[in-house]
């Protein structure tokens, strides 16, 4: 039997190209998943023919920027599985294009609220659960840009950048509870949108999602017990 047959895990961002390899590997596994979007429409399109309605459960429409709508998918969560041992934190987006003097200060809300702030909410929401089962696997998704930046792309640059902090401190605070926190910094990924914006680029220099989320379920397994606070690259020949 897995060792993923008995654990639940919240997957954020379950419709896009990373959410989606990494819920479809955890289901092989046998993990029990809570698929969490704003659009349970894009939910249903992408896993409705895949995986067992026994194991899987598509939380309500969430926003993962609102403190009390992931309080509800948690609560939802524990109502159903009385646990959560994974949360992968994939929800996300990137934004470049402008000079910080060009970018607006909404647009520099938005994208540090997108990939921190949701970071932050939903981390903070599970916490106190893997503290109390003295046991959980928190992944977050970096961003080479936020080792280094680069023009036009200070806000992405600098919220993901944040992202890299945050699993710092996590990690530093809950290692010693049971609590496993990493991260990973895909290179670009090979997605039909990345395609589609730069078609002239050889996309077998690129990641794929499905191997982004094989180093994810390396680290929220139990091969990985040992690993915390780390940053691991996954940047293929880009």
């Amino acid at each position: 039997m897995s060792e993923f047959a008995s654990r639940v895990a919240i997957v954020t961002g379950a419709s896009g190209n990373l959410g989606s390899a990494a819920a479809k590997i955890l289901n092989r596994l046998g993990a029990k998943l809570v698929l969490v979007d704003r659009h349970l429409e894009a939910l249903h399109k992408i896993y409705d023919d895949l995986v067992d309605p026994n194991i899987v459960l598509y939380s309500a429409p969430t926003n993962v920027l609102d403190e009390n709508s992931v309080d509800d998918m948690v609560n939802e969560a524990l109502n159903r599985f009385e646990r959560i041992d994974i949360l992968l934190n994939i929800v996300g987006g990137y934004y470049a294009g402008t000079p910080v003097h060009e970018t607006s200060l909404d647009t520099w809300d938005f994208v540090l609220n997108l990939n921190a702030r949701s970071v932050f909410i939903t981390s903070s929401a599970v916490i106190p659960t893997m503290l109390e089962q003295k046991s959980g696997k928190i992944i977050n998704i970096a961003s080479r840009t936020a080792i280094r930046g680069t023009a036009n792309a200070a806000a992405y640059s600098a919220s993901k950048s944040a992202v890299l902090r945050i699993t710092e401190s996590m990690s530093a605070e809950l290692k010693v509870s049971g609590v496993n926190v990493n991260c990973v910094i895909p290179g670009t990924i090979d997605t039909p949108d990345n395609r589609l914006a730069m078609p002239e680029v050889d996309y077998n220099h690129w990641v794929s999602p499905d191997s982004i989320a094989g180093v994810i379920v390396f680290l929220v397994s139990d091969a990985a017990r040992n690993v915390h606070g780390t940053a691991i690259p996954i940047f293929g020949l880009s």
